[in-house]
């Protein structure tokens, strides 16, 4: 199953080298090249003896000849190995596509990892207390809003036990979320939490079936990640009319993660888990009209928060920080008054034709050309970092939190968490 255009490999080889140097990349592109040309001959080859072999049986049925009766023999061993040599080859170059990054966005910045980011745009004031800022893990069990130790005890570390208020305001972060892209006009589905290999080859970095994914033992299953997957995966091998495009759909599941992220302050909580809830954008469409919806997609996460009223930041990642799979990315990250920096809480990437060739996912006109359409996706909202930013902006000197007025409505009436 190819990923990467190889059309664009054979037309402009120095193009996909300079993509590659940018993203720091050590992908081995001399190695697909001389892959694809031996693939290229060996097909030639094999084309020219079934031409062959197809003469020769004409031949045979019109007059019976010895030496043509052992030439029909050779051919068809002959065949019979070019066919497997050919097969092998065509899946060695079919894995080395897979794993070949997408090409960049021209605006992209050049750098080696996320120091190399570049800031473009703000807002809000960063919130600065009068007063020593909780933990917020602490905070949470000393409101008697959740468990971190049972739940370690019965599931490990990165899993939790939410009670009471602060489950409501799991909740009611989905709700609003899902409220407001709704509006939107994006359809909203609930996916499956579980997905085959097949359907997750063409959609993410071979890599994350280890890094970052669970697999069910003795099933050919992984549990989703992000509902970004079951998603563009509902639309595999399908041709969409052009007239229904852009799709936009806006999915709600638990997503797992094995990789929970590097540790640092306040590991102990909600910020770093191996199971949150989370709200995820979705557009399919036409290539002209990706970085239209791009730009879209990440308006509508920046409103929510600005919504929430939390201070946030709006960052490019750079070449060397891209996952394999993106055009481009924007990064939001929203203040942590108690860390006293902005942190990652949503992203935002245009794939262009990358999934969508993995997944051979193609529009058109019927009778007409079909063309392979862009995918993107975006956070919505992933509750349980935007419950840490709310712990830590919305903290009281009385260790209470008030509740966003937005969220109000979503909380059964509730104000203030915590308030006896």
């Amino acid at each position: 199953m190819a990923v990467f255009d190889v059309k664009l490999i054979r037309e402009n080889p120095e193009e996909v080298r300079k993509m590659l140097e940018k993203r720091h990349s050590s992908f081995p592109l001399d190695e697909l090249i001389k892959k694809d040309e031996e693939w290229r001959k060996k097909l030639y080859e094999l084309q020219q003896l079934r031409h062959e072999r197809n003469k020769v049986s004409e031949e045979l049925a019109n007059e019976r000849n010895e030496d043509k009766i052992n030439r029909m023999k050779q051919l068809k061993q002959e065949i019979k190995r070019l066919e497997e040599e050919t097969a092998s080859l065509e899946r060695e170059v079919n894995s080395l596509l897979m794993k070949c990054p997408n090409m960049l966005h021209p605006d992209v910045p050049e750098g080696k990892d996320e120091k190399d980011n570049i800031e473009i745009r703000r807002w809000g004031e960063p919130v600065k207390k009068s007063f020593e800022l909780k933990p917020h893990g602490e905070l949470i069990e000393a409101l008697g809003l959740g468990d971190f130790e049972k739940a370690a005890k019965v599931a490990g570390r990165g899993f939790n036990y939410l009670f009471s208020e602060l489950a409501l305001l799991d909740l009611a972060l989905q709700r609003f979320a899902l409220d407001f892209l709704i509006n939107k006009g994006y359809r909203l589905v609930l996916p499956p939490y579980m997905l085959r290999r097949k359907a997750y080859e063409g959609i993410i970095d071979l890599d994350d079936f280890e890094k970052v994914m669970y697999k069910i033992e003795e099933e050919d299953l992984y549990l989703i990640p992000t509902s970004e997957h079951p998603l563009i995966a509902l639309y595999a091998d399908e041709v969409i009319p052009e007239e229904d495009l852009p799709v936009r759909m806006v999915g709600l599941s638990t997503a797992f993660r094995k990789e929970i992220g590097a540790h640092g302050v306040d590991t102990r909580g909600l910020f770093r888990m191996h199971q949150f809830n989370k709200v995820e954008q979705i557009i399919i469409c036409k290539p002209e009209d990706s970085e239209k919806h791009f730009e879209e997609m990440h308006a509508n996460i920046e409103e929510i928060y600005k919504k929430l009223g939390i201070p946030f930041r709006t960052v490019e990642i750079c070449s060397g920080d891209l996952s394999i799979k993106n055009y481009r990315q924007y990064d939001i990250e929203a203040w942590f008054p108690r860390q006293g920096k902005y942190a990652e809480v949503g992203s935002t990437s245009n794939c262009t034709d990358f999934q969508s060739r993995g997944l051979n996912i193609k529009y058109g006109k019927r009778g007409g050309e079909k063309e392979y359409v862009h995918t993107l996706n975006a956070t919505g909202l992933a509750t349980s970092r935007a419950m840490v930013a709310i712990l830590e902006n919305y903290q009281n000197e009385d260790g209470t939190i008030t509740v966003p007025e937005v969220l109000i409505p979503y909380m059964n009436g509730v104000k203030v968490i915590g308030k006896k």
